[in-house]
């Protein structure tokens, strides 16, 4: 109460208030709209046969989908973390702050995170698909991806390791630890928080791809054998069916199983972040 008397006396403060409070409840309802919109239509359209193993006419299974966005996913987390985070560290520990080439990797950085995806997935057609002539393939769309999101991990990841505290580093010396013993022993875990969130955000990316994945990995409905193999994601399959137009009540449901799919593998990935703090 006391904290409202005081933005009574400012009306542009007041004003302020009024529009952060109508610009959260308006995003609230709005996701609490589209996700109870999807429930309703999907959740009666659920059925054993869209778990089926192979995937045919009949039964519009979302399964093979599933499989195949687990194997993306993992395979692009194992090629594009790696590369972002040293690439942070490089760039947050050992290069001049004020370089001309930290300037442009940081612009450049900026950039990529911008372009649309469907960008990437042309940029992967025309390299990997048609240059490389793997076809579409799993392996096209991984390194597609792989390329997409590590703008995302790397800028998370530095500025993460710029937010700890340089005390933390001149201790560390004053100790004689070395600068890369002071890196993975007191800055990266100082750190991990903000790198873990850069993680999962990809994570969510990578999930909810469409765009660049029809150009690069294909939309076979068939699990992934090999990296070669052409594949569907979960999201993929989900623009098939409406593309088609004949299975509506079938997407509605893929829709209802991706909410799902999301939700478990952000709360496995806070679990995981929770346990990597300790």
């Amino acid at each position: 109460m006391r904290k409202l008397k005081e933005y009574l006396k400012k009306p542009l403060s007041f004003v302020m208030l009024l529009l952060i409070i109508i610009s959260t409840v308006i995003t609230a309802l709005t996701v609490v709209f589209i996700i109870g919109y999807i429930l309703i239509k999907g959740v009666p359209n659920l059925s054993p046969q869209l778990f089926s193993l192979k995937y045919s006419s009949s039964n519009q299974s979302m399964l093979p989908s599933i499989i195949n966005t687990v194997y993306l996913t993992a395979l692009t987390l194992i090629l594009a973390v790696p590369i972002g985070i040293f690439s942070a560290i490089y760039l947050a520990e050992y290069s001049r702050k004020n370089s001309l080439f930290v300037k442009i990797i940081n612009v450049a950085n900026e950039t990529l995170s911008g372009i649309p995806s469907i960008v990437y997935g042309l940029f992967g057609f025309l390299a990997f698909v048609i240059s490389k002539k793997w076809g579409y393939s799993l392996l096209a769309g991984v390194i597609t991806l792989a390329i997409m999101v590590l703008p995302l991990i790397i800028r998370t990841s530095q500025e993460a390791m710029l937010g700890v505290d340089n005390s933390f580093r001149e201790a560390s010396y004053g100790l004689g630890a070395g600068k890369l013993r002071t890196v993975f022993k007191i800055v990266l875990p100082s750190a991990m928080p903000g790198i873990l969130s850069g993680i999962i955000l990809a994570i969510g990316r990578i999930v909810g791809e469409t765009a660049a994945l029809i150009y690069t990995a294909g939309t076979v409905p068939e699990v992934a054998t090999k990296l070669t193999s052409s594949s569907r994601t979960i999201s993929v399959h989900l623009y098939c069916l409406l593309n088609e137009g004949l299975y509506t009540e079938q997407a509605y449901a893929t829709a209802v199983v991706l909410i799902i799919f999301v939700v478990i593998i952000n709360a496995l990935s806070n679990a995981l972040a929770k346990k990597i703090m300790k």
